[in-house]
């Protein structure tokens, strides 16, 4: 889950493998795949790092539960 914040400053958790879309208008808007729109403060920039970020910490996690090392960088052939 990543942590966004709507415009009256609360803030909320959203699972991103449920956002279809983003669109910065000016607003950032959020479209899932169910159509509910969120507007948050984030930029789309900021939403998408973030979004990133969770996916790369969820492979780290993957990793190291199955007690590997984790990949660091392009491997060598």
């Amino acid at each position: 889950m990543i942590i966004v914040t709507r415009l009256n400053d609360t803030q909320f958790a959203i699972n991103p493998d449920l956002i279809e879309r983003i669109h910065a208008n000016p607003d950032t808007t959020l479209i899932m795949v169910d159509g509910a729109n969120f507007i948050v403060t984030e930029t789309m920039a900021e939403v998408i790092e973030r979004i990133a970020s969770y996916r790369a910490h969820v492979i780290a996690l993957a990793y190291d539960t199955q007690g590997e090392e984790i990949p660091r960088g392009p491997r060598k052939l």
